[in-house]
């Protein structure tokens, strides 16, 4: 289906994650992955969806210039936001247990960005996710650290992996947002991109 419409487009993936390039087979689309490394700083005055949203024009912005015509270049970012306060990927196994500590027996919202540029437009949608996890012990936490290193991950874990399994009884939202990537607002805002500019 997508692919029949970006016939005439060529779809430029700004990531590294193999779960978003997975996302992108599964809904048809071809892709070319371009990385350039960014510093992921943000303004302290940003607030919730505001940082994805500001980090995701951000890692569009060294890849710009080299955009043609039919270029789609698309960037994502997510965080998960807790207590008002947005938690990254974590720096080491010392991290990665506070985080998991501080998520144990509450709920959060995951916020993933998705940034579209062309040579004439930029359009970036997000979309947010509530996330309740039951008590996580520490033996628990320990397991899955030692076992899943959810060290390139938000909020030290991956709802696809144990601890989803084990410790979240319940969310409101896209599943897939969490996993990382909400894939319906990809579809639509594609579609729309190309059914404007036609």
């Amino acid at each position: 289906m997508l692919r029949k419409i970006l016939e005439n487009h060529h779809i430029i993936l700004a990531s590294g994650s193999p779960r978003r390039h997975q996302f992108f087979r599964d809904l048809g689309i071809d892709f070319e992955i371009r990385l350039k490394n960014v510093e992921e700083i943000y303004p302290e005055r940003l607030y919730g969806s505001e940082i994805p949203d500001y980090l995701a024009q951000l890692k569009a912005l060294p890849l710009k210039e080299d955009l043609k015509e039919k270029d789609i270049l698309i960037t994502s970012d997510t965080i998960v936001w807790h207590r008002e306060k947005a938690l990254g990927k974590p720096k080491d196994k010392e991290e990665a247990r506070e985080m998991l500590k501080t998520l144990s027996d509450t709920s959060h919202e995951v916020i993933t960005s998705v940034c579209f540029t062309t040579t004439t437009l930029q359009k970036t949608v997000n979309a947010v996710t509530k996330v309740y996890f039951d008590v996580l012990t520490d033996e628990e936490i320990e397991y899955y650290i030692d076992h899943f290193r959810p060290f390139d991950k938000a909020g030290a874990y991956g709802i696809q992996e144990w601890i989803g399994l084990t410790g979240i009884k319940k969310i409101e939202g896209s599943y897939f947002n969490v996993v990382g990537l909400p894939a319906h607002l990809v579809y639509s805002t594609l579609k729309t991109i190309v059914e404007d500019n036609t």
